[in-house]
């Protein structure tokens, strides 16, 4: 079983020379890695250079087109009978094919993915957000689940699989962004292809290093969310809607402290005993005091993030001036 390891990247050197240090660890040694510059200003050249000799590694340069259609161009010259894409800001296990081939064996999959986790060498910000983004106070459990309250497993991009027939069938992404790797997953599924989650090939995924820049990710995955329902109406589910609910509740008690004090005090209580929820969750999932108050910080950045960009791109939907 070839795989190709396929990883988009833009303007993003020293991360991915991280990452590429850990595939060279492979215990399953039968796979390619293909990178993909997508047009980057600060290039990666050299650091592909660093690991001719461990991995048998190939460097494209493109414009750029976004990482959708970059994965795209990999698809074209991969020669794997499965591509795995990552995120150039993630970390793997030795094992990680290992697991990944295993599971390929067990299930008879056609399109996977794994979960997330945080890593010990991660900042406190970093690990908050990891935890932000897979709580089920916050994401309602609708990521690195098989089953969850958003329906069927979609693999996301930071850590997904594709067999060559699906990738012959699609002919890859349709969009380059905005949820494309979304769409791409439920477009493989109404196509009959098995999807499932491999639990033990999971990756270390980094993501923002400051919370201004979780913020702007966020914004963008809300916005995304409502892109997809251009495609697929009946995939935005009610879980969806929570982080827009939170918004308009949290900014309503906000005003209503200022307005109207006694009813904003009663709806700060609703807010108060959630917020406790979460740090408790927060607490019992990370074991630190310091990473829990971060996490109750990116809990709400990424709650009113996200239902900004939800209401923001559903009211350009509604108004038909945002198109897909």
């Amino acid at each position: 079983m070839l795989f190709s390891i396929i990883i988009p990247v833009y303007n993003r050197p020293q991360e991915l020379d991280e990452l590429l240090a850990s595939v060279a660890q492979q215990s399953y040694i039968n796979f390619e890695v293909l990178i993909i510059e997508d047009g980057s200003v600060d290039k990666a050249d050299l650091i592909v250079k660093k690991y001719a000799k461990s991995l048998q590694i190939n460097y494209f340069f493109k414009e750029n087109g976004g990482q959708g259609f970059a994965r795209n161009y990999a698809f074209e010259r991969a020669k794997g009978d499965f591509f795995i894409i990552l995120d150039s800001d993630a970390l793997i296990e030795p094992t990680y094919l290992e697991e990944v081939k295993k599971g390929l064996e067990n299930q008879q999959l056609d399109l996977f993915g794994g979960p997330d986790k945080d890593h010990v060498s991660f900042t406190a910000t970093q690990k908050a957000i990891s935890f932000a983004m897979t709580s089920l106070f916050t994401t309602g459990g609708i990521r690195g689940k098989a089953k969850n309250i958003g329906g069927q497993f979609h693999p996301r991009s930071f850590n997904m699989g594709i067999s060559r027939k699906v990738w012959e069938a699609t002919k890859g992404f349709a969009i380059t962004r905005m949820g494309e790797d979304i769409e791409f997953s439920i477009r493989c599924i109404s196509l009959g292809f098995k999807s499932g989650l491999l639990p033990e090939a999971f990756i270390y995924h980094k993501r923002r290093t400051s919370f201004a820049q979780f913020y702007k990710q966020i914004h963008f995955f809300g916005r995304a969310r409502i892109n997809i329902s251009r495609f697929f109406p009946n995939e935005l589910k009610w879980v969806h809607f929570f982080p827009a609910c939170y918004f308009i509740y949290f900014w309503n008690t906000v005003i209503l402290n200022i307005l109207i004090p006694p009813i904003g005090n009663f709806l700060f209580l609703g807010l108060l005993v959630y917020w406790t929820a979460i740090f408790f969750d927060a607490l019992k999932q990370t074991k630190s005091l310091q990473v829990s108050l971060l996490g109750l910080i990116a809990a709400n950045i990424q709650l009113l993030a996200y239902g900004q960009g939800f209401i923001e791109e559903g009211i350009k939907k509604i108004t038909n001036t945002s198109q897909p």
